[in-house]
């Protein structure tokens, strides 16, 4: 048999051409394979592979569902679910704003619409040289 045929599906799918390098995907798929059958790891391997690469594009996603035999769909629900996994690339400066009420009735909107002017970025996006994301959370305290 030869190698290419024992290679899994993940490894296969190759990401968007030039989004990450074959040092990382190498990586991820070690991350995949130290934990393949290993009850509730799904979450920590999205954790570690999101620590590595940034954010889980649907591709990784894919590849993950592939290598721990799950359904895409229920990776995809992980990660659609906790708002600490990510499915764009953030900028290198992470800026978050209070939108809690509290915040909101002393001004944050006014915040927003000033750092928004100033960065060329909406609430939830990054700026075009990936220097800042701007992202809206709740209270801070």
């Amino acid at each position: 048999m030869s190698q290419a045929s024992n290679q899994t599906a993940a490894q296969v799918e190759n990401p968007v051409p030039g989004e990450f390098d074959t040092v990382q995907l190498d990586a991820v798929d070690a991350i995949i394979s130290q934990n393949r059958g290993r009850p509730g790891a799904l979450i920590p391997v999205l954790k570690d592979v999101q620590d590595l690469t940034g954010y889980l594009p649907l591709s990784l996603q894919r590849r993950i569902a592939t290598g721990l035999n799950l359904a895409f769909s229920e990776v995809y629900g992980v990660v659609t679910f906790y708002s600490f996994f990510r499915q764009e690339p953030i900028g290198r400066h992470l800026i978050k704003v209070c939108m809690g009420t509290a915040c909101y009735v002393r001004g944050n909107k006014d915040l927003v619409e000033h750092l928004g002017r100033d960065l060329d970025c909406k609430l939830g996006g990054t700026t075009e040289d990936k220097r800042f994301s701007l992202e809206g959370v709740r209270c801070l305290g």
